[in-house]
């Protein structure tokens, strides 16, 4: 679909081989890191309570006024080198007002300029509100790691803190199917994520096969990384994952973009499966392996209190304010100055990657010096 920004310049089509997102292309571009990418809390609300949920301490019942979106936009304004921006939560849509009053002047302002923009929604609320989106987004990024109505009451209520009636889970279930099946005849780009873990990693090729009946043009499929609220939820063992995503790229769909995102194996691995697996990933048709952007070229903006995050789930406190400072110095002092970024600050060029983020280092690698290891291209 070809998409117009209000100069009339036409914007290039996402696809495999564009991915705005993914930090690589502007550490190519600029020969280092930049903040190309801005992210957004505009809401703490939800009627969902997942399990494996990495924000889901900081979900609330009600919440206070917003930062002033004038503001917001001013120091998007600021981004030199600005290519994107995400929307995310809790569930965005929640409430009319922050659809009507903020998400969508928001998207306005992405086509207007000329940058990307995504949100990340369950996609379980009456379709009008996602309508709205229509003219000017660009990415529907929606969680999907469910065999069916069943396991979606059982994962997407698992922390409510009260029974929810199984006829209410399945309805929002049915709800998020027959949504994503509208908006995507209607032109939206539906992405769904997928995560590995406990739960799903046996289950792949059936998600990947509703995800496709749901007109999905993308799927995106993410290890979980046990933080926070989900922190104590099993963890799967490299080689469990391994074999997970064979199986999955096994039974897929080749004619469907399949993005691999925050994988913990490396060109610089000690074993062979590892790299193997690399292979097979980067010689699929419509696969790529995304980098993380979170800390290389992305910074996340709480939009009640306007604290300025590096990363989306790693433990580090606020580094800076909209209120005082423009997103690019913040960026800057995170990458020249702080001691966490040096010790995942690597890259190889010839592998196309970003090295580990602070999770991915933290979770599976701990004590390993990347910076010392160098890829090995067989």
């Amino acid at each position: 679909m070809t998409v117009i920004n209000n100069g009339g310049s036409t914007l290039r089509d996402l696809s495999p081989s564009y991915d705005p997102w993914d930090p690589i292309r502007s550490l190519r571009k600029h020969g280092r890191h930049r903040l190309t990418s801005v992210e957004m809390t505009v809401t703490n609300l939800c009627n969902m309570r997942c399990e494996h949920c990495a924000v889901g301490d900081t979900l609330v019942l009600n919440e206070p006024d917003m930062i002033p979106l004038d503001l917001m936009l001013r120091r998007l304004d600021e981004v030199e080198h600005l290519e994107t921006i995400s929307i995310t939560g809790g569930e965005p849509s929640f409430r009319r007002q922050t659809v009507d009053n903020v998400i969508v002047p928001l998207l306005r302002y992405a086509r207007e300029r000329g940058i990307r923009s995504q949100i990340n929604s369950n996609l379980t609320l009456d379709l009008e509100r996602y309508e709205k989106l229509l003219p000017y987004l660009d990415v529907m990024h929606i969680s999907f790691n469910y065999t069916g109505p069943e396991n979606f009451h059982q994962t997407g209520f698992a922390n409510s803190g009260h029974p929810v009636p199984y006829a209410a889970a399945e309805k929002m279930y049915t709800r998020m199917i027959d949504n994503a099946k509208s908006l995507s005849r209607s032109g939206m780009l539906i992405s769904a994520e997928t995560m590995i873990n406990f739960r799903t990693h046996e289950h792949l090729p059936q998600m990947h096969r509703t995800i496709l009946e749901m007109g999905c043009r993308r799927h995106e499929v993410h290890p979980m990384y046990p933080s926070a609220f989900a922190a104590n939820l099993p963890v799967l063992s490299l080689d469990e994952m391994r074999v997970a995503i064979h199986d999955l790229l096994d039974h897929r769909d080749e004619n469907v973009w399949m993005l691999f995102g925050t994988l913990p194996f490396f060109a610089c691995g000690s074993t062979d499966e590892e790299r193997a697996l690399l292979r097979r990933l980067h010689a699929s048709k419509n696969v790529t392996v995304r980098n993380d952007p979170d800390g290389r070229s992305r910074v996340n903006v709480n939009m009640f209190t306007g604290d300025v995050f590096v990363t989306d789930f790693a433990a580090i406190p606020s580094f800076g304010s909209v209120y005082r400072d423009n997103l690019d110095s913040i960026f800057e002092e995170w990458t020249t100055n702080h001691p966490l970024n040096r010790t995942v600050d690597c890259h190889c060029d010839a592998a196309s990657c970003c090295g580990p983020n602070l999770l991915v280092a933290d979770m599976y690698y701990k004590g390993v010096d990347f910076k010392s290891r160098r890829a090995i291209m067989d």
